[in-house]
């Protein structure tokens, strides 16, 4: 099988792709590097290509879907405490508490 050959990929693996690409250029990314990207995530979900039939593929593991919300995270631990103490001191202050 020669590299870029995709016939051994699902079909769902394959409009998960689609999907991903389609992402990736509506972002602003050129058609080739959305491919890529959009191949390097299904592999890197799927573990490659699977062959379709009853229990012949690998579940996804979703790992690149995981980093949602970590990317933004609110601050170290210190930060938090902080934050929880400065609002906490003006609750008391106000009477609200």
């Amino acid at each position: 099988m020669p590299r870029g050959d995709k016939s051994s990929y699902t079909d769902k693996q394959k409009r998960k792709a689609q999907h991903i690409e389609e992402g990736y250029e509506d972002r602003g990314v050129s058609h080739e590097e959305a491919e890529s990207r959009a191949w390097a995530t299904v592999n890197k979900e799927s573990g490659g290509g699977n062959k379709s039939g009853s229990g012949r593929g690998k579940p996804d593991t979703h790992v690149s879907a995981s980093r949602g919300g970590k990317a933004h995270k609110s601050g170290s631990s210190e930060q938090r405490s902080a934050a929880a103490r400065k609002g906490w001191e003006t609750r008391r202050r106000n009477g609200n508490a």
